[in-house]
C-alpha cells in the first residue's frame, strides 16, 4: 500500500497467477488465452508481450509451481534444523496434507498426461523438474541415513503419485487414505535393512 492505495499486482505477475490456477483447476488444454486474459483483467497483447505464447506461459507456470514446491523443502529444515530423518518425516506429513487439500494433484504429471506430444517445449520442463525434487529426496533419505536411498526415493515418489491417482479416482476414503501409514512403513523399512 502507498500513500493509501492498494498497488495492483504487476499484468504479467496477474496474468502467471491466474493461468496457474486456471491450468490447474481446468487442464491445459481446457483453458484458452482468451479466458485467462479475461479472469486476469488484461488483454491478449499484453499477454503476449509478457509471453511468446501459450507454451510459454505453461513452462512459466510450472516453474513457479517449481519453485513454490522448492520453498517446502527450506521449512523442513527450519523446522528440523540438521535432524534430515526428522525432515523426511515432515515431507511425508506435508505430502499427505497436500494430498488431502487438494485432490486434482500434481501440476507437472497433469500436465505431461495433457501435453503427449513428445516435442512439446514444456514435457522438457517437466522432466527437468521432476529430476530434481527426485534428487532432493535422494538427497534427504541419503542424509536420513537411509540405505539404498535412491530405491526408498523412487520407491517413495511411485507411492505418491499413485496416491494422486488414487485420490483423483476413487477419493479421500481410498487407498491414499493410508499414505502415511505406508510411507512411514517404508522408511522403517529401509532403515532396518540398512541396520541389519
Amino acid at each position: 500500500m502507498t500513500d493509501g492505495v492498494v498497488e495492483r499486482t504487476r499484468p504479467r505477475d496477474r496474468i502467471l497467477e491466474t493461468a496457474q490456477d486456471m491450468f490447474h483447476k481446468h487442464g491445459i488444454k481446457g483453458v484458452g488465452v482468451d479466458a485467462i486474459t479475461e479472469a486476469a483483467g488484461t488483454n491478449k497483447m499484453t499477454l503476449y508481450r509478457h509471453f511468446e505464447s501459450k507454451d510459454d506461459l505453461i513452462i512459466e507456470c510450472l516453474r513457479a509451481t517449481a519453485a513454490k514446491a522448492s520453498r517446502i523443502w527450506d521449512e523442513f529444515e527450519a523446522q528440523h534444523p540438521g535432524d534430515k530423518l526428522a525432515q523426511l518425516h515432515a515431507w511425508v506429513r506435508k505430502v499427505s496434507q497436500m494430498l488431502s487439500a487438494d485432490s486434482r494433484g500434481c501440476d507437472m504429471a497433469n500436465a505431461a498426461v495433457e501435453l503427449s506430444e513428445t516435442d512439446h517445449p514444456a514435457r522438457r520442463v517437466i522432466k527437468e523438474l521432476k529430476e530434481a525434487q527426485r534428487e532432493k529426496l535422494v538427497a534427504l533419505c541419503r542424509d536420513a541415513g537411509v540405505g539404498q536411498a535412491e530405491l526408498l526415493a523412487d520407491t517413495l515418489s511411485l507411492l505418491l503419485e499413485g496416491a494422486r491417482v488414487s485420490m483423483q479416482s476413487v477419493g479421500a476414503e481410498g487407498p491414499s487414505a493410508q499414505f502415511v501409514r505406508m510411507a512411514e512403513g517404508l522408511i522403517a523399512s529401509f532403515r532396518a535393512q540398512g541396520a541389519a
